[in-house]
């Protein structure tokens, strides 16, 4: 990829992007208004962005209630269409200045890292679930949508589907079963970008681990610009987390989808959604189980412990997938923010490589430096072929 992530900004900024020349001036270009929209199972983030600035956001939650009506995710489309246009009104955003949208990417076929404009192919996929139903489908055809209106392009950026393995890290031990890239790219790639700035050295010549954890929990070993190896964080793989199992002893989950007590439908929700904390405490709540922790709780300390060890583990792997020679380890993801558990991690991985933190996500920011690289015809906009 070529944008230059070092530019990205966790805030808002409160003051004008500097110029070429440093001195602070406006930028000779004309300034772009960008939506980036970024649909959760459970909330809807919104921003505006004039060029690298965020002038308004915010976060809509999606209680249970209010989901409950849709069978499948595409049927919240108009529900969440409408929260979008009730935001641009209430913030006295005007559509028809908006010069592009972007969209968080769904479940598609397996792409390279970029940005995509989206066209009919990615549409049909989307909305059909060829590759899987998830929140962030909507993305895609959101922001087609209010593009649309506002008679603008709109694209995605570095979706979950980003596929960079190397053929070596994709054989499972049993044909037929291929293990697959899904994962937080979009984070990943952007603390990534941000690392090799902090350390003098281009992206395309670093080798990384980095860790996002979060509702669901990725490991990915970055080699000289590409994820080569990284855990399904979506469905079975890697270090279980608050919403998911993580991997499991493959015989007794055998065993379980066989005794006749669950359904296909069942066995997968007990893996995405009801799996790690959910499973074992009744609640995907982070900061409950590190309250309960604190309160004494010796089963909540075992699993925090345990989540920590197992993401240890995952990074410590990938030291072999980069042959030893790895520049930085990188913890982000909301989890980041607990430095009791960041440095649960530190003490295990250390020796590997120095450890830097950037905790929380910077989805928005990356996004909407995305739609700006490409407008300013400093990156090509990708096509996706269905």
């Amino acid at each position: 990829m070529s944008r230059n992530r070092a530019q990205l900004k966790t805030e808002p900024c409160k003051t004008s992007r500097l110029c070429a020349d440093g001195h602070g001036k406006e930028p000779a270009h004309p300034m772009r208004r960008i939506l980036v929209i970024n649909p959760g199972s459970t909330s809807t983030k919104l921003s505006v962005f004039e060029d690298e600035r965020e002038c308004v956001q915010a976060t809509i939650a999606h209680p249970a209630a209010d989901l409950k009506p849709f069978k499948r995710i595409m049927d919240q489309i108009e529900f969440r269409t409408l929260l979008v246009r009730n935001f641009l009104h209430e913030n006295h955003v005007d559509i028809g200045k908006i010069n592009a949208v972007i969209g968080r990417g769904g479940l598609l076929k397996p792409i390279r890292s970029g940005v995509y404009r989206i066209n009919t192919a990615m549409l049909e996929d989307l909305g059909s679930g060829r590759f899987g139903e998830h929140a962030s489908n909507l993305g895609g055809v959101l922001a087609h949508r209010l593009a649309q209106e506002a008679g603008c392009p709109a694209f995605i950026a570095d979706p979950v589907v980003v596929d960079e393995m190397d053929a070596i890290a994709r054989l499972s031990g049993l044909p037929g079963i291929e293990r697959k890239s899904i994962f937080h790219a979009l984070n990943q790639k952007s603390v990534a970008w941000e690392i090799a700035r902090k350390i003098g050295k281009p992206y395309a010549a670093c080798n990384f681990i980095v860790a996002h954890m979060g509702g669901g929990i990725s490991v990915g070993a970055h080699c000289r610009g590409c994820v080569i190896d990284v855990n399904n964080a979506l469905d079975g793989d890697g270090p279980f987390a608050p919403e998911r199992t993580g991997g499991l002893p493959a015989g007794q989950l055998v065993e379980m989808c066989f005794s006749g007590q669950y359904t296909l439908a069942e066995m997968k929700r007990k893996l995405t959604g009801m799996g790690g904390l959910v499973a074992y405490r009744g609640s995907h709540s982070f900061t409950n189980l590190k309250k309960a922790v604190l309160a004494g709780d010796a089963q909540a300390q075992l699993i925090y412990e345990a989540m920590a060890y197992q993401v240890s583990k995952e990074i410590a792997m990938h030291g072999a997938t980069l042959k030893g020679d790895v520049d930085r380890i990188i913890l982000t993801g909301g989890l980041a923010r607990d430095e009791t558990f960041v440095g649960k991690i530190k003490e295990r991985v250390c020796h590997l490589a120095v450890v830097e933190v950037i905790p929380g996500e910077r989805e928005m920011a990356s996004l909407a430096q995305a739609a700006w690289m490409v407008l300013r015809q400093m990156e090509p906009e990708k096509e996706y072929n269905g």
